[in-house]
């Protein structure tokens, strides 16, 4: 099939960009079993490795896999941008997704080669400005999400930006199954972001405990909190009773601060959506989407199979 702008995708899923997790094997992984694959630029310590890490893709993905992604973050405290879009221009991922902040500063440099620019919006507020920054795409990050959340639920979110957005729609939160993409497509999503399903695969680089974590989890084992980065997010509990975070510390909140490598205050705090108690053993990228694929399908069927008057 094809999508997100003719794309050669096998199934309309992103893996999302994990903070510290998503790395070039991730991401190649994905784009080589038939989605799209992304990684935060922050996730490389230096700039040097950044280079690596493009270089690396560019040089081992072909035109038939699913697309690459950059994820940016475009917050007046990230003061390593300029350097990542100086890398942006010379390895011309397909698609930079941009974060915590306005696409505008990406724009000029990746529409320059011909990529396209999405914008990672929260509420119907951010879609807006996105919208009239006029991004081709739009990562809707709803209620459930990991990682840094939203509070609507998905299919209000879709429902609302398309009215006002004639653009790619990604979708992410707490979707960890094929159905759950089916079902996203069919309410006007064009595809889905999903990282949480991601976690535990050979390729993730979370910490084994992190990965056994996931998969003891379910999704009462989570909480939101903004004290961890200054941003509402999704934890698991288990590792923020391990930090000797209590109830009191995580009802509370600090500046937001996004600098690169400022990893110390959550490196061993962890994050994860409601798509957690989908995942019951460490798998490959490509069995995970395999998956993924056949529960697309089976929905899909299903779909097709039902008539109402």
């Amino acid at each position: 099939m094809t999508g997100m702008h003719g794309f050669a995708l096998r199934l309309p899923v992103i893996c999302a960009p994990m903070f510290r997790l998503s790395g070039p094997e991730m991401v190649m992984a994905a784009c080589k079993a038939g989605i799209g694959g992304a990684f935060p630029c922050t996730n490389a310590r230096t700039l040097d490795e950044l280079d690596q890490w493009m270089a690396s893709i560019t040089d081992t993905l072909s035109p038939v896999d699913g697309p690459w992604i950059a994820n940016l973050i475009t917050h007046s405290t990230h003061a390593r941008l300029a350097d990542e879009l100086r890398l942006v221009a010379q390895y011309k991922p397909p698609i930079v997704i941009t974060a915590l902040g306005s696409p505008k500063p990406v724009m000029e440099t990746v529409k320059s080669y011909g990529g396209l620019v999405f914008a990672d919006v929260v509420n119907m507020r951010l879609a807006k400005k996105a919208a009239d920054a006029e991004v081709d795409g739009m990562a809707c990050i709803s209620a459930g999400a990991g990682g840094h959340t939203g509070n609507l639920s998905p299919f209000a979110f879709i429902s609302a930006v398309r009215e006002i957005f004639k653009g790619v729609i990604v979708v992410g939160g707490g979707i960890a199954d094929g159905a759950g993409v089916a079902g996203a497509v069919a309410a006007g999503a064009d595809c889905v972001y999903m990282g949480t399903r991601f976690i535990a695969t050979e390729e993730s680089r979370a910490d084994p405990r992190y990965k056994s974590m996931v998969i003891d989890a379910q999704t009462d084992d989570l909480v939101v909190s903004s004290a961890i980065t200054g941003t509402p997010a999704s934890w698991l509990k288990a590792s923020t009773e391990e930090a000797g975070l209590s109830d009191e510390d995580l009802a509370g909140t600090v500046p937001r601060d996004y600098s690169s490598g400022d990893v110390k205050k959550w490196r061993d705090i962890w994050a994860a959506g409601q798509g957690v108690g989908q995942t019951s053993e460490i798998e490959s990228v490509a069995k995970v989407v395999d998956g993924l694929h056949r529960e697309y399908l089976s929905a899909l069927a299903r779909l097709g199979a039902l008539s109402f008057k």
